[in-house]
């Protein structure tokens, strides 16, 4: 499935939204490569930096996601967006959200811009060294 037969099969409702934020991330963060790939039993946007997931965009029935795995390695930039994103609901690595109001592009933008330079193959490889 490509991204925009997955984009065309959400919600009416839903699509401007999702496809504006996939336009968000892969502008701001030209590293990752994204395609269509299950996580947690559901098919999503996936954007991966060298074989490892970065963000992921998900919609299931009561709410839409961006996973952000930098966010959940990192305490100081989960706490900026909690603060910069009080309609959004916040998990350790996730946004949940239900509209663009809870989400605005700029902020995203500045999310993603904040992730892209963190490098998740080098700071796992690392971890993966300290075992």
């Amino acid at each position: 499935m490509t991204i925009p037969e997955f984009i065309s099969a959400l919600p009416s409702d839903r699509q401007e939204l999702i496809t504006s934020l996939h336009q968000v991330i892969i502008a701001n963060d030209p590293k990752v490569e994204c395609s269509i790939k299950p996580m947690m039993g559901k098919d999503m946007i996936m954007y991966e930096e060298g074989n490892y997931m970065k963000y992921a965009l998900a919609s299931v029935k009561s709410h839409m996601s961006l996973h952000c795995l930098p966010m959940y390695m990192n305490a100081p930039l989960h706490a900026k967006f909690e603060s910069l994103l009080p309609a959004a609901k916040f998990q350790k690595g996730c946004i949940n959200f239900t509209d663009a109001i809870a989400v605005p592009g700029a902020i995203i933008g500045e999310l993603i811009s904040d992730c892209s330079p963190i490098n998740l193959p080098a700071i796992l490889a690392e971890r993966k060294k300290k075992k």
